[in-house]
């Protein structure tokens, strides 16, 4: 697949997939950072002259981006809808939902694996970051927090992360890209807070899980102590009820 305008999703992440999950990630990139902007009909045949594909993959990629709620298809074609700064902050608070769970659940379980495989994983953030590599420092960035979510295999919670990653993942390379080239000192921070992570998971200490939280989801201070209370509210509830 062949287009004249530069690709803004990684290519290198593409190396594997099908023409239409190339598509369908080039146009979410796209329509996320405002490239393609809101209220624009999307042609079909244009599209696929566009990519040099087929019709078909293009069909896939507009379903995909519907499902997603950033397009919405009608008889005369895909209108772009984008996300609105509402929808930017649901997304996080759907992440803090899945984080905060997931923390109840490793404070019971045998962590050892899991702080040595992210501590890897945060290793390679700091390469990224000495050589100024946005895209990997994203991808190591989304590895490190699935990680976590995967570690307790749970079917539900992943397959809302499945679901959010996409979009998600779009959302933190546009940002880690202008922060390298903005704001790159605030890699140091960034580092750290990952650091307050692996020692939260390592010693099950819930203040520092909450600090991490703190430092990670910007604005957020109330909403990560509600929610942290009703996340222990509903473990107490689910231990007393397999007692």
């Amino acid at each position: 697949m062949a287009e004249s305008r530069e690709f803004l999703y990684p290519s290198k992440w593409l190396s594997k997939a099908s023409a239409g999950n190339r598509v369908t990630s080039e146009l979410r990139m796209r329509i996320i950072s405002g490239e393609i902007e809101s209220g624009t009909i999307l042609s079909e045949n244009k599209l696929a002259a566009d990519f040099a594909v087929s019709r078909s993959p293009i069909r896939e990629a507009l379903k995909i981006l519907a499902s997603e709620n950033i397009i919405r298809l009608e008889r005369m074609g895909a209108v772009v809808v984008g996300l609105t700064e509402k929808e930017y902050a649901e997304i996080y608070d759907v992440r803090l939902l899945i984080e905060t769970f997931v923390f109840e659940r490793l404070v019971r379980m045998d962590t050892i694996e899991l702080v040595m495989e992210l501590s890897k994983i945060l290793e390679m953030m700091k390469i990224s970051i000495k050589y100024r590599d946005a895209d990997e420092f994203s991808y190591q960035d989304v590895l490190f927090h699935e990680t976590i979510i995967r570690s307790v295999n749970h079917s539900y919670i992943l397959m809302i992360w499945d679901n959010l990653k996409p979009v998600m993942e779009s959302l933190i390379v546009l940002s880690m890209r202008s922060r390298f080239k903005e704001k790159y000192e605030d890699f140091t921070r960034i580092i750290n807070n990952h650091q307050l992570y692996i020692d939260a998971v390592k010693t099950k200490d819930r203040d520092l899980m909450i600090k991490s939280l703190h430092e990670n989801f910007d604005d957020v201070q109330e909403k990560v102590e509600d929610l942290w209370m009703s996340q222990q509210m509903l473990s107490k509830g689910v231990v007393q009820q397999n007692d």
